[in-house]
């Protein structure tokens, strides 16, 4: 690596509030690391209701990433991502692809519940946000797969309002999460909750999953 390259990188670390990156030049940022930061988290009005943070869980050097938009109640008692009644569905997928939780990586955009399993609001996604970012780029995946229309909507950094963004246009087509040196394909699917009140969109949802492993599989 060229130390114009190695700059760049730093400075992109830097960027996303990891300074051991300087201190320590060998330590190589984990997401214990991230996990350690965000403890009692109070950033935002989140914290307020949560019975536990829910991080995220999975393998370090996944080579996907699953991101939904926040916890729900069985997740906020866990402290879990998706091991609700769509959480049975997503791990369902997960294992039709072949592979385990514990192979792949599953996070959320927000990591405390919003009331009443609302969307998260704008003010609560920015102050959570930065925390995925680091996650994503520690775990530097193959391919994410955006969960739903608030996740798709933040990765993407779409501008166009929320409101009229339809996930049933953006879904089955690759787009790219990009962050510094980071360029990440994203292939955007229905949330799992989504597949609960519509189960005929459950193929829609296996149709983009196996452009997915396509796409990992040729490289």
């Amino acid at each position: 690596m060229k130390i114009s390259d190695l700059t760049t990188l730093l400075q992109y670390y830097k960027s996303l509030g990891f300074s051991e990156v300087y201190t320590t030049p060998l330590h190589k940022p984990s997401l214990s690391d991230i996990k350690n930061a965000i403890q009692d988290c109070k950033r935002c009005k989140l914290h307020k209701g949560r019975t536990n943070i829910v991080f995220g869980e999975g393998n370090e050097n996944a080579e996907i990433m699953f991101i939904g938009e926040g916890p729900g109640a069985d997740e906020d008692q866990q402290g879990r991502p998706f091991v609700g009644k769509a959480g049975q569905l997503l791990t369902s997928l997960i294992e039709k692809l072949g592979l385990s939780r514990k192979e792949v990586y599953i996070a959320n955009i927000v990591k405390c519940r919003p009331p009443n399993n609302r969307d998260p609001e704008p003010d609560e996604i920015s102050a959570c946000y930065p925390f995925l970012r680091k996650q994503i780029a520690v775990i530097r995946p193959k391919v994410i797969m955006a969960l739903g229309k608030i996740s798709t909507h933040t990765l993407l950094n779409i501008q166009e309002p929320i409101q009229r963004f339809s996930i049933m246009k953006a879904r089955g087509s690759f787009y790219n999460y990009t962050d510094g040196l980071m360029s990440i394909p994203v292939m955007p699917t229905y949330h799992p909750s989504y597949l609960l009140r519509n189960r005929e969109a459950k193929w829609d949802v296996w149709e983009d999953a196996q452009k997915m492993m396509q796409r990992i599989r040729d490289g």
